[in-house]
């Protein structure tokens, strides 16, 4: 019997989602590949200076961060969603925050960040200032369960990189805030397993298209919303 729509989308989902963890799982391990490509190039000294800071960063404030590419890509989307204000759910020491504000200088936009722990709160905010773009996001220090829904008017871009059982609530509680054309990302498609409930969402609603990236890596989720 032929598949429906609904029921080829609902295995595609899968298919990239299977297939990278388990060639994961076969290397001996759950710890992504290094990276390999080349180092972003600064146009001016406030982006080399962003860079630098970066790098330290990633060197010696590794915590729950993502990749550099990883990084690269969301500054990347935020900027053709030419977003004028973004969520991020999950703040950590501030790594990839300081890529979307990035993106934001030259959009005009402003960046609201969530972050549980105050210790972590405290040296995001340290490194805000030191990349010099402290002035483009305000941190919100609590549990975004429940602060996420206090986010008022239409949202441009969306980055989901909390506790991974909450994604769905995340999503519930933002995509009706996101606009038309707008961007949901998610990490941590790959590694660890994603919430199946929470994959579904993303790829079984036609209002919404998702497409999986660095799935060789921890796996990021891009979802634009359509209407």
């Amino acid at each position: 019997m032929p598949f429906s729509r609904r029921r080829l989308i609902a295995a595609a989902a899968v298919l990239p989602i299977a297939a990278p963890t388990q060639a994961l799982a076969q290397r001996g391990g759950r710890q992504p590949p290094p990276e390999n490509t080349p180092p972003p190039l600064p146009r001016d000294d406030f982006e080399r200076n962003a860079f630098e800071v970066l790098a330290d960063i990633h060197k010696n404030q590794r915590f729950l961060n993502v990749s550099r590419d990883d990084g690269r890509l969301l500054r990347i989307w935020a900027d053709l969603a030419n977003t004028k204000k973004a969520i991020e759910l999950g703040t950590s020491t501030g790594y990839s925050a300081i890529w979307i504000a990035l993106a934001l200088r030259r959009t005009g936009g402003r960046l609201t960040t969530f972050e549980i722990d105050r210790e972590r709160a405290a040296t995001a905010a340290a490194n805000f200032k030191r990349a010099g773009v402290d002035g483009l996001i305000d941190i919100v220090v609590g549990d975004a369960h429940k602060d996420v829904g206090k986010v008022t008017g239409a949202v441009d871009f969306v980055f989901s990189d909390a506790d991974k059982d909450g994604y769905l609530t995340y999503f519930r509680a933002l995509a009706p805030k996101l606009r038309t054309g707008g961007v949901f990302i998610s990490d941590n498609m790959a590694i660890p397993e994603p919430d199946p409930a929470y994959v579904r969402a993303i790829t079984t609603d036609p209002d919404y298209e998702t497409v999986f990236f660095n799935m060789h890596r921890t796996g990021v989720a891009v979802t634009h919303k359509r209407a």
